[in-house]
């Protein structure tokens, strides 16, 4: 089944995303995917040019509809956007047996490409308190299911406060998950016999 949702999910990024400009090539594409102390190096350079870090993370599998609106949103909250991605180990830990669907290198190649992000980086770890600790971004971007009365907060909030940041809390487009879609890919293939 997974091999069945990478192939559908490859046809509909080449669909989505070609013809590809040149400036879209591979190569460029991998150049922003960085180690976290490139990363945090990167991001204290923005700071002292004047631009306003922000800062989000996730698994972002099967990239989708809700990804992209979430992501253009955490930009439009300063000017440039670091994305943490969780690994495919880390990914597997949280959300289960058989995620991700799409592998670490591809997810961080799909979110390089976007012009909203500005750099991605993979990460192991089930938070990631020590990417926001190293990168000290002005805006720590989560989804809005973390500002919910009562419900849990970002792990990562107290080291945000801690130096000043601020925790940017961004509306999900309703009904769009990946888990929302594997489920529907699932009903949507007849069950094989024998």
């Amino acid at each position: 089944m997974a091999s069945v949702l990478r192939n559908i999910h490859a046809a509909h990024v080449r669909l989505v995303c070609s013809p590809l400009s040149p400036a879209f090539t591979m190569p460029a594409m991998t150049e922003r995917i960085l180690d976290l102390r490139v990363a945090a190096e990167l991001a204290a350079v923005w700071r002292v040019e004047g631009n306003v870090v922000v800062f989000t993370n996730g698994h972002f599998d099967m990239l989708h509809i809700g990804h992209l609106h979430y992501l253009q949103s955490a930009r439009a909250q300063g000017d440039r956007l670091i994305v943490g991605l969780n690994s495919d180990a880390s990914t597997s830990l949280r959300k289960g047996p058989g995620r991700p669907v799409i592998p670490q290198e591809e997810r961080a190649a799909l979110l390089a490409a976007l012009r909203c992000v500005s750099a991605v980086v993979i990460f192991e770890t089930e938070d990631c308190k020590e990417l926001v600790a190293e990168i000290r971004p002005q805006v720590y971007a989560k989804g809005s299911d973390w500002n919910r009365p009562g419900g849990p907060r970002p792990p990562e909030a107290d080291i945000v406060a801690g130096y000043g940041g601020r925790v940017a809390y961004i509306d999900l487009v309703a009904g769009r998950s990946t888990t929302q879609i594997i489920r529907s890919i699932h009903q949507s293939i007849p069950a094989r016999e024998g």
